[in-house]
């Protein structure tokens, strides 16, 4: 485990790390998730495994500090993941983010982009979302933080399950409802768009491309299908994630 201070407050981000060859690699979770649990099993495939690899949970998840005081916008998230990694003297890296990590990872390589090579999105938010009472963002933005911290903590966890819970229940309550509430009004994709470095983008084949699917190829973002898999991609297709990613990131 690895840490790096990434607020005056003395908040830090934490990572799990497994050395290798460059270019580095580095793995961001989605909203109420974790790196490792989510990553390392993936990463341990042959056609990913041998580079270094950086799981890093985001500040107000995981093994990271909870600051309360702390905004947690898409772009304060990405500035203070990028503390970290020029903590971790990581520069050029290959990135792999799933859901909102990849809507900050976008805001990573735009605001950072000597920290960023390439690129890979995981069934990432790139448009806005309307509030709704579903499990995810959407559903915690529905609750006023106050009403958020008093009783939709408990009513989320039971709603998304004892899979997500597990990693849920890590986060601080004020860091799910801040981040999901800005993950909702967040606009990646002309942001996405302009970037200037390799771009891949995974989606669960039975859900069909994403909407908009050719402005994104037209802007040079690979858009690869991955059977047999829903959101978790990573989790629900281990050989199909890994082969694909490794692929990608091999020619890019």
């Amino acid at each position: 485990m690895r840490e790096a201070q990434v607020l005056p407050d003395g908040s830090r981000i934490r990572w799990a790390e497994v050395a290798g060859r460059e270019p580095v690699r580095v793995y961001v979770h989605g909203l109420g998730a974790a790196a490792a649990p989510y990553f390392l099993e993936v990463a341990s495939r042959p056609e990913l495994a041998g580079h270094r690899s950086l799981f890093v949970d985001l500040l107000g998840f995981g093994t990271s500090d909870r600051p309360a005081t702390f905004g947690y916008t898409m772009e304060e998230h990405a500035d203070a993941l990028a503390t970290a990694l020029r903590t971790a003297d990581v520069r050029a890296a290959q990135v792999v983010a799933h859901s909102m990590g990849g809507t900050i990872a976008v805001r990573l390589a735009e605001r950072h982009p000597k920290l960023v090579a390439e690129l890979v999105l995981v069934d990432s938010n790139l448009d806005p979302i309307e509030p709704a009472l579903r499990p995810g963002s959407s559903g915690i933005a529905t609750y006023t933080e106050e009403d958020f911290v008093r009783h939709g903590w408990d009513e989320t966890l039971a709603r998304v399950g004892p899979g997500w819970a597990a990693t849920m229940r890590l986060a601080g309550r004020e860091a799910l409802h801040r981040s999901a509430v800005h993950l909702t009004r967040a606009n990646a994709r002309e942001r996405l768009r302009s970037l200037p470095i390799p771009r891949a983008y995974l989606y669960p084949e039975a859900d069909g491309e994403p909407i908009r699917a050719a402005e994104l190829v037209a802007s040079g973002v690979r858009l690869i299908a991955v059977p047999d898999a829903g959101h978790n991609i990573m989790i629900d297709n281990v050989e199909g994630f890994a082969r694909e990613v490794g692929g990608f990131l091999a020619r890019s």
